[in-house]
């Protein structure tokens, strides 16, 4: 069986639990780190961020193909992963690459 469909494995994405099953050694910041690159999902708002765009979860749902909800479930992890950053403007919330953060991590 694929990736997709599998008994533990949520569709599109790497099985369950792989992170957590890497050495011991690894930092907590580097096991989310490695998480957050593992979702299809993820790695398509990853490129958006990597052209230096600043923006809101709506304007990722949209540009994705996600709902709004899912956006900001993947936001988060990359967030914990020290991939993106976050800041209030208002009652927004916008987020971009974290470069700085995603370097700090891997030292």
């Amino acid at each position: 069986m694929g990736v997709e469909g599998g008994r533990g494995e949520a569709a599109g994405s790497a099985p369950v639990g792989a992170v957590d099953q890497l050495p011991v050694e690894l930092k907590a910041t580097t096991r989310e780190f490695l998480k957050a690159l593992t979702s299809p999902t993820r790695q398509r708002i990853m490129l958006l961020f990597a052209r230096g765009a600043e923006l809101s979860v709506g304007e990722v749902a949209e540009q994705v193909g996600i709902g709004q909800s899912t956006a900001s479930e993947q936001l988060s992890v990359l967030r914990r992963g020290g991939i993106v950053t976050s800041r209030r403007e208002g009652k927004i919330v916008l987020y971009r690459s974290d470069r700085d953060g995603a370097l700090e991590v891997l030292a």
